[in-house]
This record gives C-alpha cells, structure tokens and sequence, in this order.
C-alpha cells in the first residue's frame, strides 16, 4: 500500500514539513515499509500523542460590533429603493450592507450633480433669502401708508392725518398676522 510523503502529509494536516519531520523522528507517525506515512493511522497516533494544550488553535476571526443605528439604516436604506431588507441572524448579510452602500455612494453622486447643476441649494441659504425677502417686504409696507395717505385723502375728501393713521392700524395688525407665518423648507 502506498502512503503520503512528507510534503503531502505536511499539505493535508496544516503543518510544515519540518513539524512533520520531528513527529517522523519521535515516532509518532505511522510509516509504510517503503517509508512513506501512513496517513490515517498516523492522524491517530498524533491525537493521541499530541498535548491539547500545546495545538495551535486557528485565531478567532477579530470582527467589530455593527453599532445597531447602522445596521438599521442599511435596512433603510434597501427599503427605500424596494430591495428586500430581510434581517438575517440580529444582523444583515454582507451582500446587503454592501449594496445599501453602493445605493448610498449613488444618492451622493446625484446630490452632488444636483448641486453642481444648480438643482439644489443650500437650506440655510434659502431661509436667510426668504428672510432677507420677507424684511423687504415688510419695509415697504410700513412706508406705504406715509406715501398714499395723502393722495387717498385727498381722492375721498378726509383728513390726510387721519387717513394715515387708520392706514398705519391695519398695515400694522396685517404684518403681525403676517409674522406668525414661518416657512416650512423639509
């Protein structure tokens, strides 16, 4: 019966040739008249001649907790593009987690493009237009009723001072309603 060489027997239980060597040496390799090792007896000579203690154990794999806010955003993230976002074993699949990156590294490309584009601007630069506006707006309606009260009086025949007056009243209750109002920019 024809065994394994030393190379052989070295490739097929994990070690080096020269671990391989020793064990021949101390005798706790089981060989075949021609000199070649006997592989499946050998392998139990070995366990039982080899101290537990001594193995070289395969070192455990050095993975990081997911943090559980990112795992449920690849959830989110795959059911927002109508991808199955099955939960597998308290986490997701590699094949996942990967695809909802691809997703979002695509998102942000067209953000940028959107912004380069000028599709998009900036939300605080928006509310300090809209806010810039609104002051102008308001600006010119508290000048308004010094312009035309005057020439409404005149038009209806009443006192200029009193015309003003009532037209700075409800210039001034319309702004006050008016500045309730507060932009909703989402």
């Amino acid at each position: 019966m024809e065994g394994l060489s030393e190379r052989q027997y070295a490739a097929r239980v994990g070690l080096s040739r020269g671990a391989i060597q020793k064990a021949k040496a101390a005798g706790r390799l089981v060989l075949h008249a021609d000199g070649s090792i006997d592989a499946s007896a050998s392998d139990t000579r070995r366990a039982e001649a080899t101290d537990p203690s001594k193995t070289r154990k395969p070192p455990a794999p050095k993975r990081k907790p997911v943090p559980e806010a990112a795992v449920s955003a690849v959830g989110d993230t795959l059911r927002e593009q109508g991808m199955s976002a099955a939960v597998t074993g308290g986490g997701t699949t590699f094949l996942q987690a990967k695809t909802a990156n691809e997703v979002l590294k695509a998102q942000e490309r067209r953000i940028r493009l959107q912004k380069l584009k000028g599709e998009l601007i900036d939300r605080g630069r928006a509310l300090s237009l809209v806010f810039r506006l609104a002051r102008q707006e308001r600006d010119v309606w508290v000048n308004w009723p010094a312009r035309v009260a005057a020439l409404m009086a005149a038009d209806l025949g009443v006192e200029p001072a009193a015309m003003q007056k009532a037209l700075e009243t409800h210039v001034r209750s319309q702004l006050d309603d008016l500045a309730e109002v507060r932009p909703d920019l989402r």
